[in-house]
């Protein structure tokens, strides 16, 4: 007997054949396409406060949650036998193949891994060409643990370390001159970290753009799409980069505790091995990550995943997440006292988008507002610190997320900037 998940594969082809195309909708059309799709209401989410922190963990929808606890049971049941007889032989390839064609990838192209953090630290601490008296590249948006990691890589290796500041406000011309003056400055970069989404501001960064601007400089770019893969309409292979560090339990609605990396094909051999990693080949990307026990009932569960994800095409998924944003920030941008980190030109956001108010900067500020808003709204948010400009308050609607739940945040806003 297949596990539940298996008996999907149909399904699953065509919803994926759906993420790929169709034009982004504008409001209301993205959010009637989400209601008509029952994406909201298959959402089990507890009532009792408001979560507007969406980006730390996506939700499972429903069906995806159901389709877990049946891979849980039959796991259990079916135990070592099916773990030696079918799932590393069959199921986990097919797994693998499916992810990898949701990426816009090829399968050995992939290998999974617990987190985004995980393949970024694989990536980067792995990589080979780094000579000393060379330099990788940071900005201040950055995720501390992978910022961590390119500290550790530069340490090791005897290298320098250059970290760009994003400008405040923030263009997209703004961003991309601000690398492109930075590369220029630091001719022997080697390899720059990109963030596509920043989990700070929600600043959408222009990776394929920047990207280009690196390799004509022969630096290597290794990208974090922990934040956007799910959330934006786009493929790995868009965004011009041959290293990249994703997971799937933020927008793609997985279990959690899943994430994947990239290497495009022709550059494994830049990547070392993970900490002599045998279980596979040289030749295989699975060498460079842990060599050990994944959660096998969340990684059966991945094509139930990709599936409801599918049930949107992912333009119309990026356009009702932008929607959501829009309705509460158009409410609040003009209010004094009242500083929206993150700009309305098309490409440069997604969900996540962060405020400040005026005077209140430091990161205990804002873990004070993020209490009041919970303690007298029923709003559940979180404080960011790293913006040049001081520290923020972080929001992140979700498909569950209604239009009340954001006028009960304005109405927050509006008390607090009184």
């Amino acid at each position: 007997m297949k596990p539940i998940a298996y008996r999907r594969r149909k399904l699953l082809r065509t919803a994926a054949g759906l993420s790929l195309g169709g034009a982004a909708l504008p409001w209301p059309a993205a959010v009637a396409a989400a209601d008509e799709a029952g994406l909201g209401a298959s959402y089990d989410v507890a009532g009792d406060i408001v979560n507007l922190e969406n980006a730390y963990y996506g939700v499972m929808a429903r069906p995806v949650l159901e389709d877990y606890k049946r891979n849980l049971d039959y796991l259990n049941r079916h135990h070592s036998h099916y773990l030696r007889t079918r799932f590393d032989r069959a199921d986990m390839t097919a797994i693998r193949a499916q992810l990898a064609a949701y990426a816009g990838a090829a399968p050995g192209e992939i290998a999974l891994t617990r987190s985004a953090v995980e393949a970024l630290q694989n990536l980067i601490l792995n990589y080979r060409l780094l000579k000393a008296g060379e330099a990788v590249m940071i900005c201040n948006l950055d995720y501390g643990t992978v910022m961590d990691a390119m500290r550790e890589l530069a340490k090791r290796r005897g290298a320098g370390l250059v970290s760009v500041t994003i400008p405040e406000p923030a263009t997209r011309q703004g961003v991309i001159d601000a690398y492109a003056e930075a590369l220029r400055r630091h001719p022997r970069t080697r390899l720059l970290l990109l963030t596509h989404i920043n989990h700070r501001t929600g600043l959408v960064l222009p990776v394929a753009e920047i990207a280009r601007i690196a390799r004509e400089r022969g630096v290597d770019v290794v990208v974090d799409v922990a934040q956007s893969f799910g959330q934006l309409d786009f493929r790995i292979p868009d965004l011009g980069a041959d290293f990249v560090g994703a997971n799937l339990h933020k927008w793609i609605g997985a279990p959690l505790g899943l994430g994947f990396l990239y290497v495009r094909e022709g550059r494994l051999q830049d990547i070392d091995i993970d900490c002599g990693n045998t279980e596979h080949p040289p030749t295989d990307i699975r060498a460079r990550v842990n060599a050990g026990t994944l959660n096998v009932a969340a990684v059966m569960t991945i094509p139930s995943a990709l599936a409801f994800h599918a049930r949107i095409p992912l333009a119309a998924r990026a356009a009702h997440l932008r929607a959501l944003r829009d309705y509460w920030v158009t409410r609040v941008r003009a209010l004094p006292g009242v500083q929206v980190l993150t700009p309305d030109d098309a490409g440069m956001t997604g969900a996540v988008t962060s405020f400040r108010l005026q005077g209140k900067t430091s990161f205990e500020d804002n873990v004070a507002l993020a209490r009041t808003l919970l303690d007298r709204h029923g709003i559940f948010t979180v404080a960011r610190e790293g913006p040049v400009g001081g520290s923020c308050i972080r929001v992140t609607p979700s498909y569950y997320t209604t239009t009340a739940q954001l006028e009960r945040l304005v109405a927050a806003i509006r008390a607090l900037a009184a």
